[in-house]
């Protein structure tokens, strides 16, 4: 035999491709060859895995006069990464009728070290779940790995430790031609179907920890509850950032559907670290990052941290301070949830739904409106400072607070303690199943009130008459947009939710109201 066929998988965006590594061996000079628009890393795996096949104990590649010839297949898709070194290993010693095996229903991931050790690879989630899809009914991954690929139930997950170790389950010879004649032959036994624990992690920062800022707290205990957008305004040093940071502490619990959704995302980016992001995601990009790190992009579209933050929390601290283009590339996510790359081959659409937190100072200086400090802000530079800011990006933010200097005596007071992040996140829980049983009443998958298009306010959010006149009344006088008056009726809906009352009332209306700009 001297032709074979295996099979190996990769990402592409944020979903997983079936590769068919193809290989054949002729007589003749020395040639190591692998096709298909391979990238660097694919190219050098022909080293890599000659290495691997020598210490393994067989003869090889390059010690032998012949051609060989790997092609990865479909061969229009770029090859990346190292995910086809096990494969195109298994794939040579089976051409070479060096080991027996029938490859069909098997895929093969894992990178090769040059002893033969398999290391772990990135994107392992989305890989098992378009292998089940497939008709693939087992998956050899690095042991690293394991736990994640079995996340996929209807698939046997074999972690794997090192290249012989993967020879000697398969080889139908039994390692013929290997050191492990004698030895006695090693099944490998696959991992059971992972069991998602919810996670009793203790937050970084609880509620309770922040002294004051009562206003605060309540409006992010709504932006929880409703998965709104809110933004912290005040001088430096009030608090802000720990505000944000307990924020995810109030957030409920990820549901089975969406741990693998975000772990798979966070998986392809190599973030996870091979365990499961059971959690909601709090990203945190400094203000100097780039405009393809935050939103995503390059030659072949990659996630940035809007996606990194899907069913999670994006932290924009000083954020004024952001690139403009960044800020105004925040437009589409805010609004539809996902964010478009598009580039000469195509468009790639990632997930972005997140709530969105942001951080500013009154200023430049940050002392404006200080009874401490006085502002050195020129004019010119007000001016500069709140340009970055444009009318479509305030918006989409629904909640807008003003965390202001608290008092020494207050910061001092250790006698009083605030209400606990438990508590505050039972009541974002209860807010949430309530909203999830109105859409599921009509046949909507689960959401939250800012997921509300304006057609379905009049059926989610009724307003009565005294309320719709008050609200009407009150737009006119603010000069609402169309887009922020429907706002402040979803707004309104979350506070009703959090108390429990079936209809908006005037006062649900009157407190959604009081978070728009005063001075921003």
């Amino acid at each position: 035999m001297s032709f074979s066929r295996v099979y190996s998988a990769q990402t592409h965006l944020l979903s997983g491709h079936i590769i068919t590594i193809e290989t054949d061996l002729a007589k003749g000079l020395h040639l190591f060859s692998i096709v298909g628009l391979p990238d660097k890393a694919v190219e050098e795996s022909k080293d890599r895995v000659s290495s691997a096949i020598k210490n393994s104990g067989f003869q090889s590649p390059k010690t032998k006069n012949q051609k060989i010839v790997v092609s990865l297949s479909p061969a229009d898709l770029k090859k990346e990464g190292p995910f086809f070194d096990v494969a195109i290993a298994l794939g040579y010693l089976l051409s070479s009728e060096e080991i027996s095996f029938d490859p069909e229903k098997k895929l093969f991931l894992g990178e090769l070290g040059l002893n033969g050790d398999v290391r772990p690879i990135t994107g392992t989630l989305p890989l098992a779940e378009e292998a089940q899809k497939r008709g693939f009914t087992e998956l050899y991954v690095p042991k690293e790995n394991a736990l994640e690929a079995a996340l996929v139930e209807g698939i046997t997950v074999y972690p794997v430790t090192t290249l012989i170790e993967v020879i000697e389950h398969l080889d139908q010879k039994k390692g013929k031609g290997s050191e492990t004649d004698t030895a006695v032959i090693k099944k490998i036994e696959p991992i059971p179907t992972t069991e998602i624990i919810p996670s009793t992690a203790k937050y970084a920062i609880d509620f309770a920890e922040v002294r004051g800022q009562e206003s605060a707290k309540r409006a992010l205990e709504i932006a929880a509850a409703g998965g709104h957008n809110i933004l912290l305004w005040g001088p430096p040093g009030t608090g802000k950032t720990m505000l944000a940071r307990a924020f995810v502490g109030i957030l409920p619990e990820l549901p089975r559907e969406h741990i693998l959704e975000v772990t798979g995302i966070h998986s392809i980016s190599g973030t996870t670290g091979g365990a499961l992001v059971t959690t909601a995601p709090l990203r945190t990009p400094h203000h100097t990052a780039s405009y393809v790190s935050v939103i995503g992009g390059g030659a072949i579209p990659k996630p940035g941290e809007v996606t990194l933050a899907h069913r999670g929390v994006l932290f924009l601290d000083e954020f004024p301070e952001f690139e403009k283009r960044v800020l105004e590339s925040l437009r589409q996510p805010l609004e539809d949830s996902v964010v478009s790359i598009s580039r000469s081959k195509g468009t790639a659409l990632f997930p972005s739904n997140f709530i969105l937190i942001a951080a500013m100072n009154p200023c430049p200086c940050g002392n404006r409106g200080s009874r401490q400090k006085e502002c050195i802000c020129t004019a010119s530079d007000l001016a500069r400072y709140s340009r970055k800011l444009s009318g479509p990006i305030m918006d989409r933010i629904d909640l807008f607070v003003e965390v202001g200097q608290i008092e020494y005596e207050a910061l001092s007071d250790h006698s009083t303690v605030g209400e606990e992040s438990k508590l505050i996140r039972e009541r974002v829980r209860k807010a949430r199943t309530i909203q999830e049983k109105r859409f599921h009443a009509i046949g909507r998958t689960t959401g939250t009130n800012s997921d509300l298009s304006a057609k379905d306010l009049p059926h989610f959010a009724p307003l009565s008459a005294d309320v719709q006149t008050l609200l009407n009344k009150t737009a006119t006088e603010l000069k609402l947009s169309p887009r922020v008056y429907h706002r402040m009726i979803k707004l309104a809906r979350t506070i009703a939710d959090l108390e429990g009352v079936k209809d908006i009332e005037v006062s649900h209306i009157l407190e959604a109201l009081q978070y728009r700009p005063k001075q921003v």
